[in-house]
Parts: structure tokens; sequence; C-alpha cells
């Protein structure tokens, strides 16, 4: 996996934000939540360790779904609104490949997430493992 420093931003680079650590997975995910996100495709990330993440310029706004029984919370630049990182409880931080200050150092997808939530445009390449939900962990 990616190991280094990853440093991304927002499209009017008031928010930006530094990554130290390993990264876990790059992936794609198909879930409805990501669509609304992405505006109709898969989001593709790259999961890492929140303790190895900070934000280097600007300060994120936050939004967090109150209906949900585990819900995620996204932080977002408050100027453009351009979705940067995702925060899960177990201290894991989804880094949106988008955001990337360098697209290489999203090497593509290992994973296809949530693929139960999947239109017919959207695409996974040939040779990723695909997952109805999560895969099995082990």
């Amino acid at each position: 996996m990616t190991t280094g420093v990853i440093s991304g931003r927002c499209y009017c680079g008031d928010t930006a934000y530094e990554y130290t650590g390993k990264v876990f997975l790059h992936a794609q995910c198909h879930c409805r939540e990501c669509q609304y996100y992405s505006g109709g495709g898969p989001n593709y990330f790259m999961l890492g360790a929140q303790s190895e993440f900070r934000f280097t310029r600007g300060e994120p706004r936050d939004f967090t779904r109150p209906d949900l029984d585990q819900p995620v919370h996204r932080q977002f630049c408050p100027t453009c609104m351009t979705s940067l990182v995702t925060l899960l409880d177990n201290g894991t931080v989804v880094m949106k490949a988008g955001t990337l200050d360098d697209p290489s150092d999203y090497a593509g997808p290992q994973a296809a997430i949530y693929m139960c939530d999947t239109n017919f445009y959207q695409t996974v390449p040939d040779g990723v493992p695909t997952f109805d939900k999560l895969p099995p962990r082990g």
C-alpha cells in the first residue's frame, strides 16, 4: 500500500490536508450515500488512520445525518463545498481520490463495495473484486 506524505485540497484551495501514514485500501463505493456526494458515480477513496491525518489549511465544515443508526462524519470545504474526507467511528479516515494533489497517489481500486446500490451506468474495472456490501474482514 501507499506510504509517505499524501496531500490534497478542495476545489478553491481554501481547505487542504496531509496524510503521513500507511494507506490501508484503495477502493470505490457504490452506496446510495456516495452517489449523492459524487453526483451519481461511485466514490473513489483511500482508507487510512485518522491519527495520521490533519488539515494544513482552513477549517472544514462537518455534516452527520442524525437519522442514521451508524452515521459517518463527512467533512467539506465551507467555501466551495468540496467533499474532502469522511471520518468513521473506528478511527479510520476516508480520503476522496478526487481531492489528491497528485492523482497517481490513488493507484486504482482494489475492491468495489456496495454493489447492491449500483446503477447500470457505473462501471468497475476488470479484475477488481466486487462486494454487495463490505468485504469480509480477515
